[in-house]
């Protein structure tokens, strides 16, 4: 029943809340004109050899796992798990080349974070050649793929089984405090290296936060943090979808308290089916896309419409219901603080009847940010405040394009170029030390782009 309330829920929305796309109140977006590229962005196009249309994917992919994708598409897979100090078995996804490749040893590390309802997947849904994770791979890096506690990889716990109530006690903040240290110490340990980059999308980040503010220990281990759509203040998220499930918060949290629902949007078979029918359609009338853009924010000219039912296929792969409460708190407190339980519960569990915030002071590793203007969740102004708020930021990327949404760092036909050639750059900038080999291949590899457009 609580699915079926939900589904309706999101149906109501999308009937009541047409697609909005204005970034403020006096200016609506020219769909257009706003999306031109530009000449000297065409001839750049060209010269550099890459296609704005060319994601290498299909039907199929989204039946696969992480694991199968990566062997798909030539490269080396690896699956190792991880226990948490409180018991959780986590699924962590090694790329660490390409299979008609030598075996490179000691290559510098790079740990890649998914958000709220994601998976693995995320880094390489839309294919080699233009995927974040293959990217990295191919210039060099020894790359890992996180998966959170509760999503399809990660539904393991040494003592209790997924159908039990106590196995989804937990929301993103016991992402940050136990899985994200448990997984950073099992890859130093096994790649034999004092640092890892770490780069997170949304609660990737949010996780980030928690754990280098709770733990500040773990700063030391970050030779650089790139934050694609940084998550902490929601304060002016704007998603019509989350401000129908913000202002309904008290109700649902009675709903899955009553009924048990203790996990949220499970990977589902049934979704990939409807995928298959219903996410195809032109951008116009796709009602996934309108889900998602609802959701996200709208871009309607950087869509790949091949890529929306592997989307699907993978996600959404499971949550916790407290990570989505846990972050509807924050839009609601407009502060970036603990799970609030109750005031007899935070007196218990804090010492205090308001859940205490976290100590941003205490983080100082080196964080890059990057952000979109039509991001519906992280707002420009919410990622604003946390920047300035910061002390240990390296820099900070405004994405040029008007209408880069929320899941445009995944999904978007010109990510590559955009964005992930940046993200590359900046590893390279605030490495100190990277192997021969790797410092080879990425400078082979810069040879063919003019950085300065970016």
């Amino acid at each position: 029943m609580f699915k079926l309330n939900l589904i309706i829920l999101i149906l109501q929305a999308l009937i009541v809340n047409p697609i909005n796309c204005e970034l403020n109140s006096d200016r609506k977006i020219d769909f257009e004109n706003d999306n031109k590229l530009t000449d000297d962005f065409k001839n750049f196009i060209k010269f550099s050899g890459m296609s704005l249309y060319d994601f290498q994917v299909d039907k199929e992919d989204g039946y696969l796992t992480s694991i199968q994708l990566i062997e798909k598409y030539g490269y080396r897979s690896e699956v190792h798990t991880v226990e948490t100090e409180d018991g959780y078995l986590l699924d962590l996804h090694r790329i660490n080349g390409r299979k008609d490749e030598p075996i490179i040893t000691n290559k510098p590390v790079v740990f890649l974070m998914h958000g709220l309802l994601c998976s693995s997947s995320d880094w390489i849904l839309i294919g080699p050649n233009n995927s974040l994770a293959y990217m990295l791979v191919d210039n060099g890096y020894d790359v890992w793929l996180g998966n959170a506690r509760g999503n399809r990889y990660s539904r393991k716990h040494k003592n209790w089984d997924p159908k039990m109530y106590k196995f989804w006690q937990f929301s993103w903040h016991e992402i940050g405090f136990y899985d994200l240290p448990a997984k950073i110490d099992y890859i130093l340990s096994k790649t034999k290296q004092e640092k890892l980059n770490y780069i997170g999308h949304s609660q990737g980040t949010t996780a980030f936060f928690v754990m280098t503010s709770t733990k500040p220990e773990y700063n030391s281990k970050i030779q650089l943090m790139q934050a694609l759509a940084p998550v902490a203040y929601l304060s002016n998220m704007n998603s019509p979808l989350l401000k129908v499930v913000t202002s309904l918060l008290d109700s649902i949290s009675l709903i899955i308290d009553a009924f048990g629902v203790n996990e949220f949007l499970p990977n589902s078979k049934f979704l990939k089916f409807v995928a298959d029918i219903f996410c195809t359609s032109s951008a116009h009338n796709n009602l996934c896309l309108n889900v998602l853009f609802q959701l996200s924010g709208a871009d309607p000219d950087q869509v790949d419409l091949s890529v929306i039912p592997v989307l699907i296929g993978h996600t959404p792969a499971g949550a916790s219901s407290k990570q989505l409460i846990h972050f509807g708190q924050s839009v609601r407190s407009g502060e970036f603080r603990r799970y609030d339980h109750g005031k007899l519960k935070n007196l218990a569990m804090y010492g205090v009847p308001e859940p205490p915030k976290y100590n941003l002071t205490q983080i100082s590793a080196p964080i890059f940010f990057h952000y979109g203007l039509n991001d519906y969740l992280a707002h420009p102004k919410d990622v604003l405040k946390l920047y300035a708020e910061l002390s240990s930021t390296v820099g900070i990327n405004q994405l040029e394009h008007k209408l880069f949404n929320h899941l445009d760092f995944l999904l978007a036909k010109d990510i590559k170029i955009m964005l992930y050639q940046q993200i590359v750059d900046n590893i390279v900038k605030y490495s100190s030390k990277l192997s021969t080999t790797s410092n080879y291949i990425l400078q082979y590899y810069l040879q063919f782009v003019d950085t300065t457009l970016f």
